[in-house]
């Protein structure tokens, strides 16, 4: 067990649990403009009332810090309305959305969020600490969105399985694909959407040389939002009532990777794959 593990408590971290915070921010024609660009849609010309991409709430009000206030990691330090959880590497694991009206350019929307629960297992790479947030998203017109969000916290290095990994499951086949690239300014631009500092995205010699891993990392919110859309697209342009997902593995810079769907009798299982066709996020809509 590493230093960081050892100097996790967990009944000090659940003391976080109900604690809440609330941000408001307006949906602009400019922000509409650059998700869409970044999901692979038409950009157009957005005007007041018209519908914003189905996840553009995770581009608004985002926390902003000085500078002085920065982690190593370009996360804020902890300790504020997140836990101050020791361990250094921290990802989106997965969550569930409630779609209940979209958000339209000129809105002002209202996040209102709360600490649900603070857990901890263990995993094969180790200590891991989940974090529960859920979000509530209003405008003028009522409830637009409700969220439970999925923060996983683990250490660096971890421990080695005992045995040798057992070789993937034959990639499922998909009824409905679509194939882009990992590009890095993919990865950029949608930093840059969401304020979201975090060097695993764009900071090669960091997310390599400090946290170990073979290249940037894919943001996880963004393929949630890219299978989202994708879902809709396949249901006349209407966004499931219930979305779940959860990651499976990294998805990194510099290859292809695919969205895909089947239907089933509940509605849609969807997923992201790698260029091996093995999936890195997984995901579940019903309508």
């Amino acid at each position: 067990m590493t230093e960081a593990a050892t100097k996790l408590d967990l009944d000090h971290l659940r003391q976080w649990i109900g604690r809440s915070t609330e941000a408001s921010d307006i949906v602009t024609a400019q922000l509409v403009k650059g998700l869409r660009s970044t999901l692979f849609q038409d950009i157009g010309e957005p005007k007041a009332g018209d519908a914003a991409p189905w996840t553009t709430h995770w581009c608004l009000a985002q926390p902003v810090f000085p500078m002085s206030q920065l982690g190593p990691d370009g996360h804020p330090t902890r300790g504020g309305f997140l836990p101050p959880v020791p361990l250094p590497r921290r990802m989106w694991a997965g969550g569930e959305i409630e779609f209940l009206a979209p958000l339209r350019v000129g809105d002002e929307a209202t996040r209102t969020s709360r600490i649900a629960d603070v857990t901890v297992k263990t995993g094969s790479t180790g200590t891991l600490c989940f974090v529960s947030v859920e979000h509530t998203v209003t405008t003028a017109r009522g409830v637009a969105i409700r969220e439970r969000q999925d923060i996983v916290y683990r250490d660096i290095g971890g421990t080695a399985p005992a045995s040798p990994p057992k070789a993937p499951p034959p990639p499922p086949v998909a009824r409905h694909r679509e194939s882009h690239v990992s590009d890095p300014v993919l990865l950029f631009r949608y930093s840059a959407l969401t304020f979201n500092g975090h060097r695993i995205h764009y900071d090669r010699d960091y997310v390599t040389k400090v946290e170990g891993y073979p290249g940037l990392i894919f943001h996880g919110p963004l393929q949630a939002a890219l299978i989202v859309e994708f879902a809709a697209k396949l249901h006349g342009d209407s966004a499931p009532k219930k979305f779940s997902y959860r990651g499976v593995q990294p998805l990194f810079e510099g290859s292809e990777f695919s969205i895909n769907a089947n239907e089933t009798n509940a509605g849609m299982e969807l997923w992201i794959a790698n260029a091996e066709g093995q999936p890195t996020m997984k995901g579940t809509a019903v309508w």
